[in-house]
């Protein structure tokens, strides 16, 4: 039973806060009621499920409906990809160390926050607002998932836009029953629907003292709700569609020659319908009888001005999605070099604004995680910073040139190791497997070059008599061969 209604407290006025759990479930599961339509629309846009042909009238929409059913021309997912897929974490520094926090990387593996963050960044982006779980598991370490806004709903306090006051996340499972989880900064508990409201089934303390539920917000304004990529894009993409539509209706009744012919006398049948006179086909041929008939044919109609009009909404939809026009547009030559640079300049600046609100979020996981671990310092590391990928599709020859002219300003290897794309995980085997290599290098030379001194003086003790030549003789042939030093010393020997 869904219960979407918002009852009135006893003994407060209207808009009075929630003051009991069952009272924020109630509260929490109207505000979700509300915005679920706008999210599940969103959706729909992105995964190409909207109103695919949109015809100017009703006749059109009967003849055709279902011959285009299964036709989409949809741009929202390359919007929304275009930018996700940019999108990737690497690491965590939570103190002042160079290098990335060990631990925090563990627990974003242990959590598959590698794919589980791609998907809370697309819904993000798609429908405004995704929403990050901090828990803890039966061992004591951190849990964390990332759930859908059609899910999950937050309340901030009054006059805050970042502090949550109550959060809860409202499912179904596969019997079909409703549940309901309600964080509040002192309490946690389950429970679901009732005939009068929500009903709690079990609470709990909460140790960690505050809502552990992170928004993942997308840009947002001072005011208002955090904005879908797709709001603007979907008046653009309707009219593509309108567009597209009415050049498949134009193409199935005037994209082909029509035939006519005057001065026939029309032939019927016994139900007084007109009889088609001629089979019209490739290696047919037209006669009549009558000298006064005369045959000819239209002209099919050109299609190529809605192709025009489509090209020119696409690049309306390119600029307002800050999409590079290559991505969309037919023909031409793909620009590389500096121009693509130039190019994706609009794009890689949007993606850097997205890394800058996520950011933000994945920074309070992180720290809600160590608090879960109890771990007091990174719990309070307000000055961590997520370590993003390079967003930037360049070419190698490119990439590598650039980190070496920095090498050239003295700028530290681990930080062109990172620039270069290698993810901090691989930055640390380089360490191992550099000391493994220079540990080689010196067994080698020390093995090799002991054997060679050995050699050297065997030789030298053989070719000099005892007792025999001056004492700096002597002393030169004890010495290695150094390449041509090794035969004067052998001379001044007596060799």
């Amino acid at each position: 039973m869904s219960v979407t209604t918002i009852q009135k407290m006893p003994g407060d006025g209207i808009g009075s806060p929630p003051s009991t759990p069952e009272e924020w479930m109630d509260f929490l599961k109207g505000k979700l009621a509300s915005q679920k339509g706008k999210f599940r629309r969103f959706g729909d846009y992105y995964d190409g499920r909207h109103q695919r042909m949109l015809f100017a009238q009703a006749k059109y929409e009967s003849a055709f409906a279902d011959v285009f059913s299964r036709w989409s021309d949809n741009f929202c997912g390359l919007v929304i990809d275009s930018v996700g897929e940019r999108l990737a974490v690497e690491g965590f520094r939570m103190t002042d160390e160079p290098q990335a926090d060990k631990e925090a990387r563990r627990i974003w593996q242990r959590n598959h926050l590698d794919a589980e963050s791609a998907s809370g960044h697309l819904d993000a982006m798609t429908q405004g607002s995704a929403y990050v779980i901090v828990w803890a598991d039966q061992d004591g370490e951190p849990t964390i998932t990332v759930e859908s806004a059609e899910t999950t709903v937050v309340q901030f306090k009054p006059g805050s836009r970042r502090e949550v006051e109550a959060a809860a996340k409202f499912f179904t499972d596969d019997w079909g029953r409703e549940h309901c989880t309600l964080w509040l900064k002192d309490v946690v508990c389950k429970g679901g629907p009732s005939p009068f409201g929500y009903k709690i089934d079990e609470t709990e303390k909460n140790p960690l003292k505050v809502v552990p539920v992170v928004p993942l917000q997308n840009r947002t304004r001072l005011l208002g709700d955090p904005m879908s990529d797709l709001a603007p894009i979907i008046p653009l993409q309707d009219a593509i569609n309108k567009v597209t539509a009415d050049a498949l209706v134009a193409s199935e009744y005037a994209a082909w020659p029509q035939r006519y012919v005057t001065g026939l006398e029309i032939q019927e049948d016994e139900h007084g319908r007109p009889v088609e006179p001629f089979r019209v086909a490739v290696d047919k041929l037209l006669q009549a009888e009558d000298p006064s008939a005369s045959f000819g044919q239209f002209e099919a109609a050109d299609l190529s001005n809605y192709v025009s009009l489509v090209d020119l909404l696409t690049m309306h939809l390119a600029s307002v999605a800050r999409v590079p026009f290559h991505y969309l547009l037919k023909g031409g030559q793909v620009p590389s070099g500096d121009s693509i640079t130039s190019a994706e300049a609009g794009l890689i600046a949007k993606t850097r604004e997205r890394m800058l609100h996520f950011g933000e979020s994945w920074e309070a996981v992180m720290r809600l995680a160590f608090l879960v671990k109890k771990d007091k310092e990174r719990a309070d590391a307000f000055e961590a910073e997520v370590m993003w990928k390079d967003p930037e599709n360049r070419t190698e020859a490119q990439h590598m040139d650039a980190l070496l002219k920095l090498q050239m300003l003295n700028v530290p290897k681990q930080q062109l190791w990172l620039d270069a794309g290698y993810t901090p995980q691989q930055i640390e085997r380089f360490q191992g497997l550099l000391e493994d290599e220079a540990k080689t290098e010196m067994e080698m030379a020390d093995k090799y070059q002991t054997q060679a001194e050995k050699a050297a003086l065997v030789q030298q003790h053989q070719d000099v008599p005892p007792g025999g030549g001056d004492e700096t003789a002597r002393k030169a042939a004890r010495k290695p061969p150094q390449g041509n030093s090794g035969n004067a010393a052998r001379e001044k020997a007596g060799r």
